[in-house]
This record gives structure tokens, sequence and C-alpha cells, in this order.
């Protein structure tokens, strides 16, 4: 299979897979600013994870009740943590068909630097477009306009892949790009 086929095979189950998790999230009504699906470097099957203003709120008053920490810094330190967000792995069952996908590509971990660096990028590529599908559908505007959210594809820990991907997916100019670029850009 050539390059951009296998992206695209892969793009579509990861769309899939992300529209099924991400739409059954979108039920709750709440108002979302991030939204992301995260990998590994060493490039497991993606998961998503998100945060609603309604979340963070939450989040951000409990952990400060457990601790002696002002709601203002702890929702700070939290607003762009794919780990900290209740919804982390939201949906993580409909991944089944993408894990099964992951694990008939060569095993990352066994590869030369080069061949880990171009299958990582094939992967990268195919979340990145899976997204962009998603995208295009209006997924990410279903409880608020898309310009108030920041659509992600990370790698974690994070790295600079993960601004380049950003820039790709959203407009710089949107305030919500604009508060990530400023506060958890890499």
């Amino acid at each position: 299979m050539k390059p951009m086929q296998e992206i695209e095979t892969l793009a579509i189950e990861i769309a899939a897979a992300a529209r099924t998790s991400f739409c059954t999230l979108f039920e709750n009504g709440e108002r979302y600013y991030y939204c992301t699906l995260y990998t590994t470097g060493e490039g497991h099957a993606p998961s998503i994870s998100a945060w609603s203003w309604e979340a963070l709120a939450l989040e951000s008053a409990r952990q400060a009740e457990e601790s002696d920490t002002p709601v203002s810094t702890i929702a700070e330190l939290i607003k762009w943590s794919y780990a900290d967000s209740p919804y982390c792995c939201f949906g993580d069952d409909n991944f089944d068909g993408v894990k099964q996908q992951f694990n008939e590509r060569p095993f990352i971990a066994d590869l030369e630097i080069d061949d880990w660096n171009r299958e990582l990028n094939v992967r990268l590529k195919a979340m990145e477009l899976a997204l962009k599908m998603l995208d295009d559908e209006g997924i990410f505007a279903l409880n608020q306009m898309r310009e108030s959210v920041c659509v992600l594809v990370e790698i974690m820990p994070p790295d600079e892949n993960n601004t380049e991907i950003a820039l790709r997916l959203n407009c710089a100019e949107t305030p919500a790009m604009k508060a990530w670029l400023a506060e958890a850009a890499e």
C-alpha cells in the first residue's frame, strides 16, 4: 500500500472511533474549548481527551478543595492537560479497531530511528487527517462556535510537532488558538 493510502485507511478508522466518542461526549451539552487526540512518542493507538468550561470549573474546584491552592491557580495548571480532564480516554472502547490496526503495523520500538520516525509520522498524519475529517463535518461546532475550541493532535510528552499540527488544524487568530499558543504550546 502506498504511504498516502496507508494514511487515509488509518485516518478513516480513527475518524470513525473519534466521531463516536466525541459525539457521545458532546451529548452532555457542555461548551468545549479543548479537544485532543493524543498518543505517545512510541505511536500507541490514540485516545481522546477534552475540556469544557463546565468541567474545568468543577474539576478545579474539586482539586482546590483537596489542597490549599486557589481555584484559579488549579484552573491555570490543568486547563490544557489532557490527563487531568475527567474526559481523558472518553469512549476508549470505540478505539478497539484502531488499536488492532496499530498492532498490525510495525512495532515502532523495534525500529531503527529513521524507520521509527517514518512510522510515527504515518500515524500522526493519519490522526491529523481524521480530526480534519471530523472538523469538516462540523463535529467540533456542536456545542460551541468552532472558533471557540482548540482541536489538537498531541504527542505525550509534548513536543514541537504538537504546535505545528495545531496550526494546521486551527486558525491561529481564533481566541481558543491564541490562548493555547500563549499558555500551552511547545
